[in-house]
């Protein structure tokens, strides 16, 4: 049994900790909705704080951050987006970094269904391919790039279905709702590898390089849980989590 001096310390520790934890508010760019949430889980483990995490579209973000959307941290798709922030004076000022540089992937959930040098995309076997909207989601960007590098854009323009964020336009494949998309590689590997289906990583030189920055904002400058967010993103164990999901580091 323990003793009433040692439950008064345990009870003291508790209340230490507690008063302590700070919670905040993570907008998270869809493609990394897989690891931010293992992250989150490490992050209230190791630091006691918690991280609340939504997810979209990066453009979609920017315009509510912009609007006073309560976040303390942004974890961006782009280097635009901070960038742009960085220069309206909406940051902590030196916080902004690149956490990770996004891989683009073909992909279908079924598998036979692409190949390993997307030559389905020149065929007549699908029906509907997914994007994201490229105005508000960098890897739509990217996808319409490549369809452009590839001088497919205006056979390909029929069958497009066009998501708000890339977490929609993945939603949209998996359902049936298209046949196959363009979609973060994040979003269909764990481990290092495919998670189902077939699919084809799109080369780096198709498109431009999706590197992804994050900021903390004005609102978490002073928020000890916003710092310590963002140096466990740079610790060896998280990146090497962040590339388990096919993302590379700078």
């Amino acid at each position: 049994m323990p003793t009433p001096l040692r439950s008064a310390l345990a009870a003291a520790l508790a209340l230490s900790l507690a008063a302590h934890a700070d919670e905040i508010n993570v907008a998270v760019a869809a493609n990394f909705t897989a690891p931010a949430k293992v992250i989150a889980a490490i992050f209230e483990k190791s630091t006691g704080h918690t991280a609340k995490l939504a997810y979209g579209s990066t453009g979609a973000f920017y315009t509510q951050i912009k609007n006073g959307a309560p976040f303390d941290v942004f974890l961006a798709a782009d280097d635009e987006r901070p960038a742009k922030l960085e220069k309206e004076g909406d940051i902590l000022p030196g916080s902004r970094f690149t956490y990770a540089i996004g891989q683009l992937a073909l992909w279908s959930p079924k598998t036979g269904v692409v190949d390993n040098q997307g030559a389905v995309l020149k065929g007549t076997s699908f029906n509907k391919l997914a994007i994201a909207n490229p105005k508000l989601a960098p890897y739509g960007a990217a996808a319409v790039e490549t369809m452009n590098k590839l001088g497919l854009t205006a056979a390909l323009q029929p069958k497009l279905v066009t998501g708000e964020s890339i977490g929609q336009t993945y939603n949209f494949v998996a359902s049936g709702n298209a046949d196959l998309g363009f979609v973060a590689l994040a979003q269909i590997q764990e481990a290092g590898k495919l998670k189902g289906g077939s699919a084809w990583v799109v080369p780096a030189d198709l498109h431009a390089p999706i590197v992804q920055d994050a900021v903390i904002l004005k609102r978490g400058a002073a928020n000890p849980a916003a710092k310590a967010w963002v140096a466990l993103l740079r610790t060896p164990n998280i990146q090497d989590i962040i590339r388990s999901y096919g993302y590379a580091l700078k």
